[in-house]
């Protein structure tokens, strides 16, 4: 007869040892024996289950158990499993071929990949946690069975309108044909109708164009996109044609921050305090009329000594202006491209010590298993006073959103 667990000595034991400083788990783990128990009970339990009547009468029975070297975060101990004579058990606490526990090995690979790590990093901590020796191979095999996942979703139908579109790129150094090549992964943020931001796609390119864009709105296009209300870009040329050519509806507004942000470039350093002053009364006015007589005033002051400054304001402001057309709750929500730039930080903080990937797919897998991480915590209205700004936005867009609310 099989000797009964003593737990009343195991506890004795185990306060002594753990006041020694031992480890919990592990071979020599203190809590290793009642872990162990625990888990072949269960797994004796699961074997007695899958032992049904019907199985027994096809000839199937015990057959032994067999020994494995099961791994945790603290250790490593070994553990019987019970075997069946036809080998169909397939054991759910404990999988056959699972040799960690809690956490299967690709779950955790992958995970760690989509942290930012690199193979080398994973290879590192898998090597010290666990004592494990993986290949980078191994690893990329591995990190690569999310790609079909990731293809459905760049391939997923989309809304039919979006009221509002933000759309940017985000650069990253690429090993190609032997060259190292800054390639451009364009992104586009939508705010649905009730409120919620939504990652569009992901697209890969060469430095960011115009003619990319276009392929890329096409392809948003194809996928159910009917309508764009208005369209937050940076001021690349030929980006608004590209919108207006799909969407000829959409209003485009240029991000004042980077129109600032660009025309500082082109000032001294004792002048951007001053210009910057000038500029604050151009963009925060509060009527179209009051900030063209501030850009006026911009010009005669500062027309001289920056030009470039001057006659980038003037010749872009059709689209930076776009948003005094609309009330105040939906000018915040539209003047500046700050929700797909909060995205990009988040992206660039875990990718910024990557160097060089090789290859396309390589930076698209990994912006996907991190943009996956990240959109799950958009579960909130993304623009402030969103029930406000949908009923302005229906009325001033009446015939092409109120067929799209559900009301």
């Amino acid at each position: 007869m099989k000797e009964e667990f003593d737990f009343k000595k195991f506890e004795e034991e185990a306060i002594e040892r753990l006041k020694q400083g031992e480890a919990l788990l592990g071979k020599e783990g203190i809590m290793t024996p009642i872990l162990k128990r625990f888990l072949e009970k269960a797994l004796e339990g699961e074997m007695a289950h899958h032992l049904s009547d019907a199985e027994r009468q096809k000839g199937n029975r015990k057959n032994g158990k067999r020994s494995k070297q099961v791994r945790t975060s603290s250790g490593q101990f070994e553990l019987d499993t019970p075997r069946d004579r036809e080998g169909s058990f397939e054991p759910e606490i404990v999988p056959k071929r699972a040799i960690f526990l809690g956490d299967d090995l690709e779950h955790k690979i992958i995970r760690l990949y989509a942290r930012g790590m690199s193979y080398e990093d994973v290879k590192a901590h898998l090597s010290e946690i666990y004592d494990l020796d993986i290949s980078h191979g191994k690893i990329s095999q591995i990190t690569d069975k999310v790609l079909p996942e990731m293809t459905a979703w760049r391939n997923r139908p989309l809304d039919a309108v979006y009221p509002i579109l933000y759309l940017d790129a985000i650069h990253f150094k690429v090993r190609e044909d032997g060259r190292v090549k800054t390639k451009a992964l364009y992104n586009i943020i939508g705010i649905k109708t009730d409120g919620k931001k939504e990652l569009l796609g992901l697209y890969i390119g060469e430095n960011e164009s115009s003619k990319f864009w276009l392929s890329v709105l096409s392809d948003l296009q194809s996928r159910g996109l009917e309508d764009v209300l208005i369209a937050c870009t940076d001021n690349l040329t030929g980006f608004t044609e590209a919108i207006e050519s799909l969407f000829p509806k959409a209003r485009v507004q240029l991000c004042i921050v980077h129109q600032i942000r660009n025309s500082l470039c082109y000032v001294t350093h004792e002048d951007k305090r001053k210009v910057l002053e000038d500029l604050k009364a151009v963009y925060q006015a509060t009527s179209l009329d009051r900030a063209e007589n501030s850009l006026k005033e911009l010009e005669i002051k500062w027309k001289k000594k920056y030009p470039v400054v001057v006659r980038s304001w003037k010749n872009n402001w059709v689209n930076l202006s776009t948003y005094f057309d609309f009330p105040l709750a939906i000018r915040k929500a539209i003047y500046t491209n700050n929700a797909i730039e909060s995205y990009h930080r988040q992206i660039r903080r875990h990718t910024k010590n990557k160097g060089v990937f090789p290859s396309d797919t390589a930076v698209l897998k990994l912006v996907y298993l991190l943009s996956m991480d990240i959109t799950q915590k958009w579960t909130k209205q993304a623009v402030n006073g969103w029930p406000l700004v949908i009923q302005q936005l229906s009325i001033i867009f009446e015939e092409r959103l109120t067929k799209y609310l559900k009301i």
